[in-house]
């Protein structure tokens, strides 16, 4: 708070409350909001809003997602718990970690109150009624309370014009609600747990950092990516202090993640259930892709088979060309390339570990609280981009924890702008029926225009700038003339994704009707996987600048 002289004409004459028109004290405390009330109020009002449109979206299209979490519904309702990893009454098996498993019961409860049928095995599978969507939508609306904590949480200490951009960023993601609230999943409540995670390392409160992620990880393991940084970190940040005292928070923390996975697995290990579990959770038959190719960089090695297939049948070789083709968008028990080597698990897995490397040099050898967060977020991207069978709505798990780091830079705040965007339009193909189409549209467009303004008005030109003059922040164009840059690379990149757009919606089916029906698909994941790459290659090079 700025320190401001008082001038009275005396220095020990009494100040006039009524001619200053200062109100007395009693009235200050009575009748204003103090600065913490009136940053919840911000968030409450804001939180309204969002809620109000996810209300809004609730009789809209809802992908087999819907049909999957309406079947773990019944089957955590109405089988004993010995039965639930093995029960294959629908093809909707369960899949995830038991906690889901458990909070599936939990919501189930609830369900079979409002709508019985609804948690029925067998009478119950493709039952869409009103009250069952009106049910399902609504708790994830509810389950949104987390995601909602967690940043609140994570921006507390953050001056409150950031703070106020990072809230919209988060929460108002296009992609989350294209997800969750349309396509139908349960992302931003599991978002929300790695953000309290992150945000408890972020105050040095490592062991409950610790222990929020083991409890994401018993949720859905396919968060297990960043568990590298975690251990790292947390190795060299909390064990700590010399030989007996980090061995002591070794087994501190050990016995925290071990009491986390007992209270998820325990019970199936007693029934003789685990190998089952583990069998639904890494179901490594599904093979390399998603029948929608999630744009990583699996999308150039197809592509690449592709073409060299061509070429050497047009040579005269004789190359036998499977008959599982990715490009009919179907999902199989191998992945079946023609020239190319085939890709196993393991090589997928190897290239994850070996990409997040130099991430974890970092955490080992400066293990600071405030870069955590970009951390995470880089081994997600890897993830992501060389991953088993990833599916294109994993990008929210890069894309969330970065809005954190946004404002960090000028820097950060175009590539996050650049990567929200591509990420957001990389999900478009989800919603596919007509009704949908403008509402994706105007969900991400308004979210670039809010982007664009926030980060214009957080790195605009300091008033000691000349007219036309660029400012700068840590050596970063930030601004000319008060405008938010984004370079030329940025404007034409996201300019090809309105001509692939337009080629999709209007000019394939104008000049080939029906002809190449997967084409339209391959080009946006095609497309989106060049920004994809970049914003791979642009996180990996800020954290081998900074070893």
């Amino acid at each position: 708070m700025n320190n401001r002289k008082k001038n009275n004409g005396s220095s020990g004459q009494q100040i006039n409350t009524a001619e200053t028109h200062i109100p007395p004290k009693e009235t200050l405390n009575r009748y204003t909001i103090s600065p913490a009330n009136h940053h919840l109020y911000h968030f409450i009002w804001l939180s309204l809003v969002l809620t109000s449109v996810k209300l809004l979206l609730i009789p809209a299209y809802h992908s087999t997602d819907f049909e999957v979490h309406r079947n773990w519904l019944a089957v955590t309702h109405s089988l004993p718990l010995s039965q639930w990893y093995s029960d294959e009454t629908s093809p909707w098996t369960l899949d995830y970690p038991p906690f889901f498993a458990y909070f599936e019961r939990f919501l189930s409860f609830f369900g079979s109150i409002v709508d019985p049928t609804m948690v029925h095995l067998t009478n119950g599978i493709d039952y869409k009624s009103n009250l069952t969507i009106i049910f399902q939508r609504l708790s994830v609306i509810v389950a949104d309370v987390v995601l909602l904590y967690g940043v609140y949480r994570i921006t507390r200490k953050l001056v409150p014009k950031e703070r106020h951009l990072i809230w919209i960023l988060v929460i108002g993601a296009p992609g989350l609600i294209i997800v969750d609230h349309l396509h139908f999943q349960y992302n931003g409540f599991l978002l929300g747990i790695l953000l309290l995670s992150l945000a408890a390392l972020e105050e040095g409160n490592d062991l409950m950092g610790g222990f929020l992620f083991a409890v994401l990880l018993c949720f859905k393991h396919l968060f297990a990516v960043a568990a590298p940084v975690y251990f790292v970190y947390l190795l060299r940040h909390y064990c700590k202090g010399g030989l007996i005292k980090g061995f002591g928070r070794l087994v501190m923390m050990g016995s925290v993640v071990v009491v986390v996975f007992a209270a998820a697995y325990g019970p199936f290990l007693y029934y003789g259930q685990i190998q089952q579990v583990f069998h639904r959770m890494f179901p490594f038959g599904r093979g390399l892709c998603h029948a929608y190719w999630a744009p990583n960089f699996w999308v150039f090695y197809i592509i690449l088979d592709k073409v060299l297939t061509f070429l050497l049948l047009r040579l005269g070789f004789n190359i036998q060309v499977p008959t599982a083709s990715f490009t009919g968008g179907l999902v199989g028990d191998s992945s079946p390339f023609a020239v190319l080597p085939r890709i196993t698990p393991l090589i997928s897995l190897a290239m994850v570990l070996l990409s997040i490397f130099p991430c974890l040099i970092k955490a080992w050898k400066d293990p600071k609280p405030r870069m955590i967060t970009r951390w995470v977020a880089y081994a997600y991207s890897c993830g992501f981009m060389f991953g088993w069978h990833v599916h294109e709505k994993a990008s929210l798990h890069f894309v969330i924890p970065l809005a954190i780091t946004a404002l960090n830079s000028a820097e950060d705040a175009r590539h996050y702008f650049f990567l929200s965007i591509v990420s957001s339009y990389s999900l478009f193909p989800l919603l596919y029926q007509a009704q949908e189409y403008p509402i994706k549209v105007v969900l991400l467009i308004v979210h670039a225009m809010l982007m664009w303004y926030g980060f214009s008005s957080n790195f605009k030109a300091t008033s000691n700038s000349r007219p036309g003059e660029l400012a700068k922040s840590g050596g970063d164009t930030v601004t000319k003339n008060g405008d938010f840059v984004i370079g030329w690379f940025g404007k034409s990149y996201l300019l090809g994704l309105f001509v692939v757009e337009i080629w999709g919606q209007f000019l394939h089916p104008l000049f080939l009707g029906n002809k190449l029906p997967f084409l339209p698909l391959m080009l946006i994941s095609t497309y989106c996987a060049f920004g994809m790459i970049y914003s791979w290659i642009w996180q990996l090079r800020q954290i081998v600048r900074s070893l």
